[in-house]
Order: structure tokens, then C-alpha cells, then sequence
């Protein structure tokens, strides 16, 4: 039986941060994949390049992005101001909406300032849902005109059921002043107000991570399939593997089937997002990076354009549809919906006699999780009892959150951080 200090599960950005970041070489990282990478992979086809789905990478830290980027010999990495826009009725709205009402026609605009101005008598008390903060925070008209049939697109799910704190900083709250300010001072600052991204896509961060990771240790197309935690071995589809430390990227509730840790299937819940690449034969709308649409009767929720930012002549995209976790997304699925996307497109005025050149879709199972009081106190108390027993799970998927890649990044090197020390100690 082959024995190692350290066995990661998953060789996506949390996985290979943990590696990368740890000291010791004794770890071996198990993927199911034939690729590294997870949902940070990137896909070349017919000139064009794309990622799994739009991923951005927005830092707070600069000394993580020095780390990485100081890693990509050769590889250009643009920096971009982020232009964001909402299609609402027939114009265009900066992001994000609620600090941009004053871009409504104006019999839209007084109904969501009375709404926000009087949210305190129309909504009391403190609210209980994500779509109850939502009315609470910004009352019925931003609410009901944005905020809730967007994110019930995205998120594929009742809001009602989502914690107060879904979203978490991530979500851009904005108060009357700031709504009433940026009707002469535009100010849409956010987290993600600018972001880098290499010419080769995403997949860039990816393997600068495998670059501190030792020779040899990350193994391809090895599905953990089962973990006895009395023993401390790992089954695999390439062999037993017996370790002192399991750390796991994988989503939180496969990590407890793994281990057979009894658990309540119905606290966890989550959607699929149906994500279509595509490239057409010249450009369409200039300038713009992203646009999102609330809109319940067009079948996504946002779309992306890579040749806006990679400054190329053909139009790149990226378009994202959410599906509930249960919905079967087979071939005649995906035709019928790559469909239903381009004819949106051109009801929507960005495809307009545009020629589809090259196309690639994937589905992204899990993509949002939905994070509920109960789902984040048994993760919690789950992660406490695992941990007992040298087992940890981290990144977005592993901690059941919402989370930014840095964020994975810092989560995984805290932790191998942690095994450092105990290292030196012991």
C-alpha cells in the first residue's frame, strides 16, 4: 500500500495553493480528471480562447498576484478596468444597479426612490431570507425590477430559502446617500472593479500553483472513491493510498459520502450552470466585459466577451444559464438550449447577422451553492468533528461558500500554514 504524509483530493486552485504553499514533499494530490485545473480550465479552439466559464481574477492582495504572475515566463497578463453593464428594458444600465436608478426612465426611477425612501414601513423588522434583505435593503422597486429576478436566475432556486449573508461581501449593498451621490458622481467601485487576466486564460494560475508543487506528485484520473477514517486509507481508482493528513477540495457533501459520515442530504442544495462558449466572425458590442440580465423570459443570466478584453476582432463569448441541481442537462438538452441562447442574443441586439464560427459548452455541477443557516451549521460542526481526524476541506466547494479564487488561495495556504507549524513543533 502506498503511504504519504499529506493526500490532497482535487488539483484545482485549492488543492495546488495547499502544496504549493506546504513544506514538506511528502503529499500526493489525486484527481479525477485527465486535466488539472477543475472549473479553472481553459479550452483553445479555432483562434479562440476561453475558460470553463467567466473567471476573473480579482486581488486584494497584490503580494499573491506578484506570486503567481512572476510565475508566467512569457505569458502577457492584461489588467483590465472592469465595464459592466445591465440590459434593462431597451438600454443599457451600469452596474450595479441600485446605485444606478437614475438611469431608468424617469417614472421607474420615483417609484424605486419612494420604495427605498419608505422600505422601513413596507418591510419592518429584521429580515430572515436573502430575498427579504433584499426588499429590507432596498425596497420593492430596485428589488423586484433587478435584485430578485436576476439572482433567482442565477441561483435557480426560491430566494426565500438562501441565509440573510448569501453572498457575503461579494454583494454590493449601497445605501440612499450612495444612491442619491452617484446621480452626479458616479462611483461604481466594487470588488472586482478591476481584474487580471492572462492571454492564455485561466488555466495560467493554474499552473503557475503546480510549479511549487514536488515532481510527480499530482496524479491524474485518480478518483478517490471512498475514505476509512479508523484506518487512514484512501481508496482510489489507481490503488490504496494511506496518508496522516487529507485535505479535500471536493464539494462538502461528496467529502462526507467519502468518508460515510451520516449527514441530512436536504440541508445541502445547489444549482448547475449551463455555461456555452462561443465565437462569431467579427465583433460585437465594443468595450463591454460582462452583461447581466435579469430578464425571466431571456434563458441566461449573464453573458461575458473575451475579445473585449484580449482587444481581438472576432466576437468571444461566454454565456451562462442556471438549472436547478436535479435538472437533466443531456445532448438534446444542450442543442435545444445553444438554440434558445442565440436567439436571445439576437433579440437582445448583440448577435446581429453574426456568423457562429466555434462553440463549446459545459456544465458546472456544482456552480452556485446555496447557503442556508442550517447548511452553514453543519458544515461547521462537520469540518470540527473531520478535523479530529486529520482531515480538513477547503476552497469554495470544500467549505460550501461563496468565495472569490483568492480567497480558495489564502483559505489553503492558512492551512498548510497550520501543517507547517506542526511540522516544525513535532
Amino acid at each position: 500500500m502506498e503511504r504519504v504524509r499529506y493526500l490532497v483530493v482535487g488539483a484545482g486552485i485549492s488543492g495546488l495553493a495547499f502544496a504549493d504553499w506546504l513544506d514538506s514533499d511528502d503529499v500526493l494530490i489525486c484527481e479525477r480528471d485527465a486535466e488539472i485545473g477543475g472549473y479553472c480550465k481553459t479550452v483553445a479552439r479555432d483562434g479562440f480562447v476561453w475558460d470553463y466559464s467567466g473567471h476573473f481574477f480579482h486581488f486584494r492582495h497584490p503580494e499573491i498576484e506578484r506570486y503567481l504572475v512572476e510565475r508566467m515566463q512569457g505569458q502577457k497578463v492584461l489588467e483590465v478596468e472592469k465595464d459592466s453593464r445591465i440590459w434593462y428594458g431597451d438600454r443599457f444600465v451600469d452596474f450595479p444597479f441600485q446605485k444606478n436608478i437614475h438611469q431608468l426612465p424617469q417614472e421607474e426611477l420615483v417609484e424605486c426612490l419612494y420604495d427605498l425612501f419608505f422600505k422601513e414601513e413596507a418591510f419592518p423588522g429584521e429580515p430572515e431570507s436573502f430575498q427579504e434583505m433584499l426588499y429590507a435593503k432596498f425596497g420593492r422597486g430596485i428589488a423586484e425590477k433587478f435584485l430578485i429576478p436576476y439572482n433567482e436566475k442565477l441561483y435557480a432556486t426560491d430566494l426565500g430559502k438562501l441565509d440573510v449573508d448569501a453572498m457575503g461581501r461579494f454583494f454590493p449593498y449601497a445605501d440612499l446617500a450612495d444612491i442619491v451621490r452617484n446621480f452626479r458622481r458616479s462611483d461604481n467601485a466594487s470588488y472586482n472593479a478591476t481584474f487580471t487576466y492572462p492571454e492564455g486564460g485561466a488555466i495560467q494560475y493554474v499552473h503557475a500553483l503546480a510549479q511549487g508543487v514536488p515532481e510527480g506528485a499530482i496524479r491524474t484520473e485518480a478518483a478517490v472513491e471512498s475514505v476509512d477514517l479508523a484506518r487512514k486509507v484512501a481508496q482510489t481508482s489507481r490503488g490504496e493510498v494511506a496518508f496522516e493528513t487529507l485535505v479535500s477540495a471536493a464539494p462538502f457533501p461528496a467529502l462526507l459520502e467519502l468518508c460515510g459520515v451520516p449527514f441530512d442530504r436536504s440541508v445541502y442544495d445547489w444549482n448547475k450552470v449551463l455555461v456555452f462558449n462561443l465565437g462569431f466572425d467579427r465583433k460585437g458590442p465594443e468595450g463591454i466585459h460582462w452583461v447581466y440580465f435579469p430578464q425571466r423570459e431571456v434563458s441566461f443570466y449573464r453573458v461575458g466577451f473575451y475579445d473585449n478584453i484580449f482587444g481581438t476582432d472576432r466576437m468571444s463569448m461566454y454565456v451562462e444559464l442556471g438549472r436547478p441541481k436535479d435538472a437533466e442537462i443531456d445532448a438534446a438538452t444542450v442543442e435545444e438550449a445553444r438554440g434558445r441562447v442565440l436567439e436571445d442574443l439576437r433579440r437582445a441586439g448583440i448577435v446581429d447577422g453574426h456568423e457562429l464560427v466555434a462553440s463549446h459548452h459545459v456544465v458546472l455541477d456544482p456552480a452556485y451553492v446555496h447557503i442556508t443557516r442550517a447548511s452553514t451549521a453543519d458544515v461547521e460542526a462537520k469540518k470540527r468533528a473531520l478535523a479530529t481526524r486529520g482531515v480538513f476541506s477547503v476552497g469554495r466547494y470544500g467549505s460550501w461558500t461563496y468565495c472569490s479564487i483568492e480567497d480558495n488561495i489564502l483559505e489553503a495556504r492558512a492551512l498548510a500554514d497550520a501543517c507547517n507549524l506542526a511540522e516544525r513543533a513535532g
